[in-house]
């Protein structure tokens, strides 16, 4: 997956067998929970709590398609908040939908939409526009990077899960780096915390080991991130990442500082100690 040999339609069927292939995992893995009222490692949130979560994304990701749900009134926030105050409305919303009786089910249908998923969208351009509602009122995602936020949400929350109902879990490294190169250069700039980024000029080298190589930049309010060779600015910081430990840090799995210590996470270049401010840039629920 080397940056200067970057194929986007080569990396989306990619990411399209990556996810099939963990939708079908997943799927086992829901079968497998004996009890969905268990604590899963997610504050709050019960192992049922996630997988209901999980259905609601399958769910709004094939509607997007399909038109199997329309009723967004019912689930979306008034307005067009902040990223952090509609997601968190949102999932509190889409948990509620589904009781006991959906929750006996969730393996099944997690299995059968990621099928519906890739059936419908197969054959499509990765840039074909996907409308995400829940992002805010006018946000648009490609279905690359549609494709790799269902593989991202079924891989984490696969693992918030088998956490709670101590069951086997893995998250490879190559759907890993399909994660980053695919999601992260769109949602990065999305989840930026524009209050905390007013007045800071910082560029980010962030070389996942095994590929991809993006290139972060912060500027008063705004980022940018891009694919190595499409920026000529010189980095701050060069942040060199086991791609699994990237994915767990980028969505609050794991502390900056544990893989930072067990040598999965290692910055340099002219300002190193920057790799810790750039966590705290990104907003999230």
């Amino acid at each position: 997956m080397d940056a200067l040999a970057f194929d986007p339609v080569a990396e989306h069927d990619k990411t399209r067998a990556a996810l099939h292939e963990t939708a079908q995992r997943l799927g086992q893995l829901l079968d497998n929970v004996g009890d969905m009222t268990v604590p899963s490692s997610l504050p709050d949130w019960t192992v049922g709590d996630v997988g209901a979560h999980l259905r609601a994304v399958y769910l709004a990701y094939c509607s997007a398609f399909t038109g199997e749900f329309a009723d967004w009134g019912s689930v979306l926030p008034p307005g067009d908040g902040s990223l952090t105050e509609r997601i968190t409305a949102v999932n509190a919303k889409a948990v509620s939908l589904f009781g006991a009786d959906e929750r006996a089910h969730l393996g099944d249908f997690v299995r059968d939409h990621g099928e519906t998923f890739l059936r419908v969208t197969g054959g499509l351009a990765p840039e074909t526009p996907v409308p995400t509602p829940w992002y805010g009122q006018q946000v648009t995602l490609t279905l690359a990077t549609a494709t790799g936020l269902m593989l991202s949400e079924s891989l984490l929350h696969g693992l918030d899960i088998a956490r709670g109902a101590r069951l086997p879990w893995t998250i490879g490294a190559d759907a890993a780096r399909l994660v980053v190169g695919q999601s992260l250069p769109t949602m990065m700039p999305l989840t930026l915390d524009r209050a905390k980024a007013q007045g800071v000029r910082i560029s980010f080298d962030l070389a996942v080991r095994g590929g991809p190589r993006l290139v972060a930049a912060v500027e008063d309010g705004t980022m940018t991130v891009t694919r190595e060779g499409t920026s000529s600015r010189r980095s701050d910081c060069r942040i060199s990442m086991d791609p699994v430990a990237f994915l767990l840090i980028a969505f609050r799995r794991s502390p900056l500082w544990k893989e930072m210590a067990q040598g999965r996470i290692l910055a340099g270049g002219p300002r190193p100690w920057l790799a810790l401010r750039l966590r705290g840039l990104i907003a999230g629920p």
